[in-house]
């Protein structure tokens, strides 16, 4: 029988070590049990560190004894993407191409963890490179979804939603691109957050796309979330997109959990044909809520979201293809030396052979065609220009509304191997979600309870303006509330026994 602290949110745990009725070494324990016993099951972790973390977890209760005030998250277990550098672990990417690898730095965000005294409990899976909609893309194979594992967990960041929904950690890490936090959070029916573009330090989060990758929080509330932001935001002379100013507290903005004179826009081009019925069911429910809770509801139109995903998978591809050029066999990372004659051009193309896997191989091919001299202009100058527009669009519609909102994902989580031979199909996943990391703002997802057709999880979709990452927390923490109220429990409580399977 799973120990009942792992069921508990961040925040009580946070409260418990607090007041000294836990001890971090117990809840340390009681999380890596939990590993032990569904790790191989869902496959979240790519490594995992029990005495590393146990290590920091007796030296925070020994500091916490003698009377030192701690960070309030000090002691709490936590995961992390395998794509953000750690200097105690190896960090793959989830690629054979960086197999066994130990970083010589922590990237900032695993450092502010490590400053707060959060025990890294190991990294979890990942899409190759972040690379993907389902983690199938992983070298290392894919995760699965805690309520049922026939099902993807979303991606790239399924290790870390999964890990979270199955109780092997209370938080994890994860960085979206495209929807890679907020897509497997939608599937799994956890939290997830990407906050502002620079909010958060990217030093030591190895790159896909430069212009939208943004490291974020992965958790089972909001409050939780929030607290996490708090400690991993703020600026980093490390990384030149790094914002000067601070944001605000996201914990009280939380804590304030209301909608009352909030005015909510419904994206028009985001909640129609391709959604799955119960996805929209549960959408207009949570809607309905919101307006009775004292929240103005108003439609919105962005018509140039219609070119968010030709406009992305340009832009992204050829940032990936200029990023990924450093694994060239020579300075780390795999080598793979041919038979004959090794010369440099030889060993980097047999390495690189080797090393990437299909989707990667995929996308390089497709951003180095873009940047070409004779292709510049027809697409990758194209789509900035869509940028643009989908920067406009935010624009217009946040002068009518404070929060925009939609349904996560057009479905819920779909079979592993449904859509892995389908890149267009699978692409069709980040629909919703792209538009924020082209425009630089904050999005969230929120569990919005099952859908009823399959009863898998349905998410919800807020976004803000660039630096006004509080109000997601302000509106998500009010939805959490009233679904709570209309459920009769928590969101993760539905979930099934893994030990049980």
């Amino acid at each position: 029988m799973a120990n009942e602290l792992i069921f508990k949110n961040a925040s009580e745990l946070a409260g418990l070590l607090k007041s000294g009725e836990v001890s971090s070494v117990e809840l340390t324990q009681a999380h890596i049990d939990r590993i032990e016993s569904v790790g191989e099951a869902v496959h979240s972790f790519l490594h995992t560190s029990p005495a590393s973390a146990l290590a920091t977890a007796r030296e925070i209760d020994q500091r916490r004894s003698s009377g030192e005030k701690l960070h309030d998250l000090a002691g709490l277990p936590i995961a992390v993407k395998d794509n953000l550098t750690t200097l105690d672990a190896p960090t793959t990417a989830g690629s054979k191409m960086l197999e066994g690898w130990i970083p010589p730095y922590d990237a900032t965000v695993v450092k502010r963890l490590r400053d707060a005294g959060m025990p890294i409990l190991g990294k979890t899976n990942l899409d190759e490179f972040a690379m993907g909609s389902s983690t199938e893309f992983s070298a290392y194979g894919p995760s699965k979804n805690p309520w049922d594992l026939t099902r993807i967990p979303g991606g790239s960041g399924g290790g870390s939603s999964s890990v979270v929904a199955s109780f092997q950690a209370p938080l994890a890490l994860g960085s979206d691109t495209g929807g890679s936090i907020r897509f497997p959070a939608s599937v799994t029916g956890t939290v997830g957050i990407k906050p502002t573009y620079g909010a958060v330090s990217r030093y030591g989060l190895i790159a896909l796309a430069s212009s939208l990758d943004q490291v974020g929080p992965v958790s089972r509330s909001v409050l939780d979330s929030a607290m996490l932001q708090d400690l991993i935001a703020g600026h980093d002379p490390h990384d030149s997109t790094s914002l000067p100013e601070s944001l605000g507290s996201m914990t009280e903005a939380a804590l304030k959990g209301s909608v009352k004179g909030m005015r909510i826009g419904v994206i028009r081009e985001l909640n129609g044909e391709g959604f799955q019925a119960g996805v929209k069911q549960r959408f207009n429910e949570s809607l309905e809520m919101l307006s009775k809770a004292g929240a103005e509801i108003v439609e919105v139109s962005c018509p140039s979201f219609e070119y968010s995903i030709a406009a992305y998978y340009l832009i992204l591809p050829a940032e990936a293809s200029s990023n990924l050029a450093k694994f060239d066999s020579v300075r780390f990372g795999l080598r793979v030396a041919p038979e004959g004659n090794p010369t440099i051009e030889r060993v980097m193309a047999a390495t690189r052979e080797a090393g990437f896997g299909p989707e990667v191989k995929r996308r390089i091919i497709l951003g180095t065609y873009a940047l070409s001299s004779g292709a510049f202009d027809n697409f990758y100058g194209a789509a900035q220009k869509v940028r643009t527009l989908i920067q406009r669009d935010f624009d217009a519609a946040f002068a009518k509304a404070d929060v925009l909102v939609s349904p996560c994902a057009p479905t819920t989580a779909f079979k592993l191997g449904e859509k892995i031979s389908d890149p267009l199909a699978m692409y069709l996943n980040d629909i919703a979600t792209i538009p924020a990391n082209l425009a630089g703002v904050p999005g969230i997802s929120v569990p919005i309870g099952l859908a009823p057709e399959d009863g898998l999880p349905v998410g919800i979709q807020f976004m803000a303006p660039a630096r006004a990452d509080a109000r997601l927390y302000q509106v998500g923490a009010a939805l959490e509330q009233l679904n709570e109220a209309a459920w009769g429990k928590r969101m993760m409580e539905f979930a099934p026994d893994l030990e049980a399977k």
